[in-house]
């Protein structure tokens, strides 16, 4: 990395989010193309509550292209930040092209689940939600009832008389 991009980074692990953001914003400015430098700029914009700045350098490092590890924050940052908009069905479409490429990736889900509350497809959020909880868990508790919850995860709205 670069002596202005670890600035940045540590300026921003300090506290110091508009300094943080205007040295990501200048690194953008000379080097467009660069996936890594949109995406830390878009993160460094949702952190300062500016979520519409952010929306294209996440875009753009999402269609640059990141590893792995990154493809997967900026994909949480911009489909989060497209529920904060309230553009629910754009951050509904991130979030199913992040599980597509990322299917083990458990915070994808939790945020996904957010934005299908938000689209009031409760029982499938909350389908997600409890299958999560499940495969993420250390509760001694919760597990004992996992087959249980389990079960009930998709027959939410269902009864038995």
């Amino acid at each position: 990395m670069n002596n202005k991009l670890d600035k940045a980074l540590a300026l921003r692990k300090n506290g110091n989010h508009k300094e943080s953001n205007e040295l990501l914003s200048e690194l953008v400015k000379e080097c467009p193309g660069d996936a890594l430098y949109n995406y830390q700029c878009a993160w460094s914009f949702d952190i300062l509550g500016e979520e519409e700045k952010a929306v294209p350098f996440y875009e753009n490092a999402i269609k640059i292209g990141l590893p792995s590890k990154d493809m997967e924050g900026a994909i949480v940052g911009l489909g989060s930040t497209y529920r904060a908009l309230g553009e629910y069905e754009k951050s509904k479409e991130t979030f199913l092209k992040g599980m597509e490429l990322s299917p083990d990736n458990h915070v994808i889900k939790v945020f996904y689940s957010m934005t299908l509350y938000n689209l009031k497809e409760h029982s499938k959020a909350m389908e997600l939600i409890l299958k999560c909880l499940l495969n993420t868990t250390n509760d001694n508790e919760i597990l004992s009832y996992k087959k249980a919850l389990h079960f009930y995860s998709d027959k939410l709205d269902q009864t038995w008389k």
